[in-house]
């Protein structure tokens, strides 16, 4: 379809509303507003028309000018308690400082709009381009009232710290990277962060383009607070009833729960079987024994468990060899690792604080072990008060075992 088609029809342009539900209470909290056209084949998608930036600024301004004003007149037509997001494009924001959008805006507050009700949609790259001009703008806007979201990231090169000094309202994620329900370990690793930056800085993360039970899954894994997809709802051409998705969230729920707990118990069961086991081990070594002696004998008890094991003390410096598998019951000593330095890892002094609290061994979550370049999980286990063994679990164990990956 040509611009100018778009542009001669323009009274053919309607919005569409794909609704946003939260977690928290699995209700309609708002919708995105999507630009669609009535044509002799059927409703056709406009999202082309917006990020195609060879069409003139003036006819995207004055399509989203039409249709953001259909949007708000059926929102305050219809006494809608939710809020709307409207797709902006940065560029066209910064080319006047926001006076269209604001002067757009402004006859519907005077009608009763509160502009906490307005969600204005950035593409994470485009704002990246203009940080420095585009913060303060975003910050009056707020200031305003009018929310901020960022859109887009975790699809490229996300910086987290520009996405920091922006302090966005709501963080949206898009999961359709999830081909064929796969999950690729680097973006779940993106996607932490991305949770644990929202929480710092008091925003809300949004999953979108959810098309099935896997992405969905992933994203309440995920600290997802509001979800967007076919999965739950495809966009429509009228407000929709709050808890039309209640029922089927809260049967997903039940079944993501339930796999959750499932695999807490697996954690919790090798947890506790290596804890018996070491504490019967350790009763078993000689006070005489070196160090490397004691891995070795460690390696021979827990070999169907671990691909290498080694010693630190309370400050991270390694105190033994590195005892690694080469082969089943072919256990060898590197003597490379002794005296490295492990305490910069995340969580490494938080567990050994636990372990001489907790008096017992702890279970790590999944990483990527450099050396291997596979997912694997460290059982740590306190020896003395100044003295730890570690643990390394291969992959293909925790593979064979129900929910310990």
């Amino acid at each position: 379809m040509d611009p100018l088609d778009v542009m001669m029809n323009k009274e053919k342009v309607i919005p569409y509303y794909q609704p946003i539900i939260s977690a928290d209470k699995q209700l309609v909290v708002g919708y995105e507003v999507l630009a669609r056209m009535e044509t002799e084949e059927g409703v056709e998608k406009l999202g082309w028309f917006f990020q195609d930036k060879s069409i003139p600024d003036d006819f995207r301004l004055e399509l989203d000018d039409h249709m953001q004003k259909k949007a708000l007149d059926a929102f305050l037509e219809t006494e809608q308690k939710d809020v709307l997001f409207f797709n902006y494009d940065a560029n066209l924001l910064l080319k006047d400082n926001g006076e269209t959008l604001l002067k757009r805006i402004e006859p519907y507050r005077e009608k009763g709009l509160n502009l906490n009700q307005i969600v204005l949609e950035l593409k994470e790259e485009e704002v990246s381009n203009h940080l420095d001009d585009i913060k303060h703008l975003l910050a009056y806007l707020q200031n305003m009232g009018i929310r901020i979201a960022i859109d887009d990231l975790g699809q490229s090169n996300t910086n987290l710290d520009q996405i920091a000094m922006l302090k966005p309202n709501i963080v949206k994620v898009n999961v359709t990277f999830m081909e064929a329900e796969e999950l690729p370990h680097l973006y779940r690793e993106v996607h932490h962060s991305l949770a644990m930056l929202s929480r710092k800085i008091g925003a809300t993360l949004l999953f979108e383009g959810i098309s099935n039970f896997n992405q969905l899954n992933y994203a309440w894994r995920n600290g997802g607070r509001y979800y967007q997809g076919f999965y739950l709802m495809r966009p429509v051409p009228k407000f929709v009833n709050s808890a039309i998705c209640k029922e089927k969230m809260q049967k997903e729920f039940h079944h993501f729960i339930v796999f959750e707990r499932r695999k807490m118990e697996a954690q919790l069961a090798l947890s506790n079987q290596l804890n018996q086991q070491l504490k019967a081990l350790m009763k078993k070594i000689s006070e005489q024994d070196s160090y490397d002696e004691m891995i070795m004998k460690v390696a021979k008890d827990c070999n169907p468990f671990a691909f290498r094991i080694y010693i630190c003390n309370e400050e991270g410096f390694q105190q033994s060899s590195n005892a690694e598998k080469r082969r089943e019951n072919d256990w060898v000593l590197i003597e490379e690792g002794r005296y490295k330095n492990w305490s910069w890892r995340p969580y490494f002094l938080e567990n050994i604080v636990r372990m001489n609290v907790e008096k017992r061994g702890i279970l790590s979550d999944l990483y990527t072990d450099i050396d291997r370049d596979e997912r694997i999980r460290t059982y740590s286990y306190p020896i003395s008060e100044s003295l730890y063994l570690f643990l390394d679990i291969p992959y293909d164990f925790l593979f064979e075992q129900d929910g310990l990956l």
